[in-house]
């Protein structure tokens, strides 16, 4: 089966491979690839309806001679009564060309002033990161562990929330008698 990813980013990938290695029974012979896909650039994703589009626009963009695409995308969803009023979840979308099978990652809140300076419009969470001090990686989602690898203290990295998507998606790709 190929697989393309919607993204060059090596995290994004390797998170990809490692959701593929817990299916060697049920899905075997898997080759994945990143693919760059032409997706216009917003910033942060700030709802989940942005977050969702980005990860659907990013599958169906990918979709080119394989059989299975995958668009990954992290964003805010609002959460009342949380500390921050939101919290960083990620969507993995996966498209066989005429269906989408969705699936959500654990979720978290950021610090507070980075998610206002994200809210206001002044930036995304690397620049957010960078301008609050908390970093000096220049893109936090690219470098291994991401933001959820460096808030948990490496507990939870980036690549296993995007397995975590993902493995969530292929619940209904898996089991197509509950549609």
């Amino acid at each position: 089966m190929k697989i393309n990813v919607g993204s060059q980013n090596r995290v994004k990938i390797q998170g990809v491979i490692d959701a593929f290695k817990k299916y060697k029974k049920s899905l075997p012979n898997v080759e994945i690839e990143g693919v760059d896909v032409n997706i216009k650039e917003f910033g942060h994703p700030q709802n989940i309806q942005e977050t969702m589009k980005g990860a659907l626009d990013r599958a169906r963009e990918a979709f080119v001679n394989c059989d299975l695409s995958i668009g990954l995308e992290s964003g805010f969803v609002e959460v009342p009564g949380s500390r921050t009023g939101y919290l960083e979840i990620g969507v993995a979308v996966l498209y066989d060309g005429k269906d989408i099978y969705t699936g959500l990652s654990s979720a978290f809140e950021w610090p507070e002033k980075v998610t206002q300076y994200i809210i206001q419009g002044k930036g995304d969470g690397s620049q957010a990161f960078k301008e609050m001090g908390y970093t000096n990686l220049k893109k936090l989602g690219a470098e291994t562990g991401g933001v959820s690898g460096q808030l948990t203290k490496g507990r939870i990295t980036r690549e296993e929330t995007i397995v975590q998507s993902i493995v969530m998606a292929l619940v209904a790709f898996e089991n197509p008698e509950y549609k």
